[in-house]
């Protein structure tokens, strides 16, 4: 048995929860992965996967070998990696979530990346809230915001700026605020992060100003929000990425320019500074590249 191919076959399936799945992404059959995850079973001696005729699911078992199988595979990938050095080879693929925005970003500019490498491969989920690194198989996780998980590896890459805007049909309904007392009067549509949804905070040049709102419309994805505030429904925080466009169309007007949100830091996390495959360290030297080509995201100030 080659335990490692098991091991890799074993993961996969955990991620997907399914075997055709996994077989799709190894490019195998799904007898084939059934039988790498059985013959690893035998070898430990346990068994790793509850199935059932409609489910899979982890054994405690199963759960407990995760971050030891990825300790395995990540250590002969950078092995591989290693005699591969004096070439230069780039090879593998990297798991990546970031924000919706900040990934529609990365998308124009993936291309260039992958050229240069074609042996590497990107998965790029978009995803607004912390994932669990090691048990999802995340090689990095754009983040924004503090980051408070211990732990984690943190590197601040760049910074976010956002507008408050709002669309003209609104605008023509309702007077556009002046200063952060006004907006709660408004109709707000809100980019719910990790929950918090009912405040939303502005600059005024010296310190921060906490606004609460009282949002009819509520989402968990920035893109939904920005559809909702182009269709006119009410104002919005969105990021420059999506928001600049629209603005510079006239599709959306930047509505109190003298108290601009507050800006957040971009964060990229991953679980170990220890054997970073090549792999992982091209994709993240490649976003804090792009990040810093952005000025509105270059800098705090």
């Amino acid at each position: 048995m080659d335990i490692v191919s098991a091991l890799r076959a074993f993961l996969r399936v955990a991620e997907t929860g399914s075997f055709s799945a996994a077989a799709n992404d190894l490019g195998l059959t799904q007898p084939a992965v059934s039988r790498q995850v059985s013959a690893l079973e035998e070898h430990l001696s346990m068994r790793l996967l509850h199935r059932t005729t409609n489910a899979l699911a982890l054994t405690a078992e199963g759960e407990h070998m995760i971050p030891m199988a990825l300790k395995v595979v990540e250590a002969v990938d950078a092995l591989n990696e290693a005699s591969c050095g004096e070439t230069g080879l780039v090879a593998g693929r990297v798991r990546l979530t970031v924000p919706a925005p900040l990934g529609l970003y990365l998308s124009d500019r993936l291309a260039a990346l992958l050229a240069r490498h074609p042996g590497l491969s990107v998965e790029m989920l978009f995803r607004e809230e912390p994932s669990e690194l090691v048990g999802e198989g995340i090689d990095l996780e754009v983040r924004l915001g503090p980051v408070s998980e211990g732990g984690l590896i943190c590197r601040r890459i760049g910074w976010t700026t956002a507008f408050l805007v709002a669309a003209p049909d609104y605008l023509n309904r309702r007077p556009a605020p002046k200063i952060p007392d006004d907006v709660g009067k408004h109709e707000c549509i809100c980019y719910s992060r990790a929950g918090d949804g009912r405040q939303w905070t502005f600059s005024d040049g010296s310190g921060d100003v906490f606004v609460r709102i009282a949002p009819r419309l509520v989402a968990n994805s920035a893109v939904a929000v920005h559809r909702a505030v182009l269709a006119g429904n009410g104002l919005a925080i969105l990021s420059h990425i999506l928001a600049c466009p629209d603005i510079e169309a006239g599709r959306l007007v930047n509505v109190m320019p003298a108290f601009p949100p507050a800006r957040l830091p971009i964060s990229v996390v991953y679980p170990s500074r220890r054997n970073v495959p090549l792999r992982v360290r091209t994709v993240l030297d490649f976003l804090v590249q792009v990040v810093r080509e952005d000025p509105l995201m270059a800098s705090a100030s």
